[in-house]
């Protein structure tokens, strides 16, 4: 007969999904609240450029002068409230479960080098000068692919207001649906 005793090791400290979840936040708030022609400057000198990374001189230059940083500095700006608690959801519930197993130290990399190479790889698909690349969509996607490595039996659920999915879905109910027979 096997008992399961409980194990004397405490469970690890999650601090690195609190910490980027606050300092996202705050990086929000700063940007948000400068005025429109400051946010928008803000926003072009932080932001990953998306042109001019097409040869190996540029990313030398790029290098040198540190602008290859914006990759990662990208990733604290986000476009508008939306795009910020869009990242923030999917970080609580994918980045606890995935910073517990991986340690706090594992999951802070994944995410930083995880968002600057899909905003890298953003930058050298899109290819326009003028646009800029921010948010942390890419190290949350980096963070979701890692929790679906690490628990790939794992169930998730998804809650989907019926009338909101009802609203955008057209199907064979639709005509009753507007007349009231469903």
């Amino acid at each position: 007969m096997f008992v399961s005793l409980p194990s004397r090791k405490k469970p690890a400290l999650r601090w690195a999904t609190p910490v980027l979840f606050a300092a996202l936040w705050i990086a929000f708030l700063w940007a948000a609240t400068r005025p429109a022609e400051t946010h928008r400057s803000l926003l072009l000198a932080w932001g990953a450029l998306s042109g001019g990374l097409s040869t190996p001189e540029a990313w030398i230059g790029a290098l040198r002068d540190g602008s290859a940083l914006r990759l990662f500095t990208a990733l604290f700006l986000h476009a508008d409230w939306a795009h910020l608690l869009g990242n923030l959801v999917f970080l609580l519930i994918f980045g606890l479960p995935a910073e517990r197993t991986m340690g706090p130290w594992r999951f802070l990399l994944l995410f930083l080098v995880g968002g600057a190479f899909s905003n890298l790889a953003a930058a050298l698909t899109i290819g326009a000068p003028e646009r800029v690349i921010i948010g942390a969509s890419g190290a949350v996607s980096a963070v979701i692919g890692a929790y679906l490595a690490l628990f790939p039996r794992a169930k998730l659920g998804v809650v989907l207001p019926l009338g909101l999915f009802l609203e955008f879905v057209k199907g064979p109910w639709r005509g009753r649906l507007e007349q009231g027979r469903l």
